[in-house]
């Protein structure tokens, strides 16, 4: 993941470069995708640029590629300062939503202070997840040669939310309290959450519900989904003969766009108390959890029995 502080007025010109930069790299053995995020308003002018590669070996040659080298010097003229990177091993995709913002800290850990460091970065995750609209995090150690630095990302679901967080007292005090165990940090925000229909990572084992829990989910969603579907666009493909094959790729097709970007990110937000491994400590919180989920099947059950007029 890169950072660039663009220079005023060459924001065309640095997109134009960053679209060639991109194509050079998948060229190279590995590439799984790049993002570029823009700056968000009012803020300065930098931009982030994540590659994706499936390993540190296929990331390494792009780093160290003399094909990437004159990319820079090409663009030499762009940047105000030189660009800051880190190198991040592991981690999964995120929940997407569309206002969610990531915040990437990178710190600067003292000598002998690592376990420290983590106990201490324990206790910053208890206080998040107090903070309204926190969504997860993640915690990359430093990769050996590559990446010397121990970087944080973590997302809220707004940008209000997130500078809510950075600038509260509780956050104040926790970097007093750190700052002993690290000689700087560095903090930038990224206008995204990157993607996926589950991820909960909280630095605590796993990193998503359990499969039951997912699957209970995914029927909560999905089952709505395809009924509002058959008694809309099912009933209009059967008018327009469309052959069945067809007509089944196309309501496939609706059906998981409208769970990836429409309801699983509601569904996600509102059983986060129960899906969330970090928050569902107590039984009581996992019958409550169990209770909504079949009661909201309860519920599309009858909703669509009385549009069918099919309630016995």
């Amino acid at each position: 993941m890169t950072s660039q502080k663009v220079r005023e007025g060459r924001a065309d010109d640095y997109q134009r470069w960053q679209d060639k930069t991109n194509r050079a790299a998948r060229e190279f053995e590995g590439f799984v995708g790049a993002e570029v995020y823009p700056p968000g308003a009012g803020e300065e002018n930098e931009w982030v640029t994540v590659f994706r590669f499936s390993g540190m070996d296929h990331l390494t040659a792009w780093l160290d590629s003399g094909r990437r080298q004159d990319l820079l010097h090409e663009a030499a003229g762009l940047f105000d300062g030189p660009p800051r990177q880190e190198v991040l091993q592991g981690g999964t995709p995120a929940q997407q939503t569309p206002e969610a913002v990531t915040a990437v800290i990178s710190h600067e850990v003292r000598p002998g202070h690592e376990q420290a460091f983590l106990d201490w970065q324990e206790r910053t995750l208890v206080e998040q997840e107090k903070a309204p609209g926190f969504m997860g995090s993640e915690l990359f150690k430093p990769v050996r040669g590559v990446q010397e630095h121990w970087v944080v990302v973590f997302r809220f679901d707004s940008r209000e939310h997130l500078d809510a967080w950075l600038g509260s007292d509780a956050r104040k005090a926790l970097l007093d309290e750190g700052s002993k165990h690290f000689a700087s940090y560095d903090v930038r925000k990224v206008g995204s959450s990157f993607s996926g229909w589950f991820q909960f990572d909280h630095g605590k084992g796993g990193n998503a519900p359990p499969n039951w829990k997912q699957a209970m989910s995914v029927v909560l969603a999905l089952y709505p989904t395809v009924m509002v579907l058959n008694l809309t666009v099912g009933i209009a493909l059967q008018k327009l003969t469309i052959r069945e094959y067809i007509g089944l790729f196309l309501s496939n097709v609706l059906s998981v766009s409208a769970l990836t970007w429409l309801l699983m990110p509601l569904v996600n937000k509102a059983l986060a108390f129960w899906l969330v491994p970090g928050r569902c400590t107590t039984r009581r919180i996992q019958v409550l959890g169990t209770g909504v989920v079949v009661l909201g099947y309860l519920v599309c059950i009858g909703v669509f029995g009385l549009i069918t007029h099919q309630i016995w």
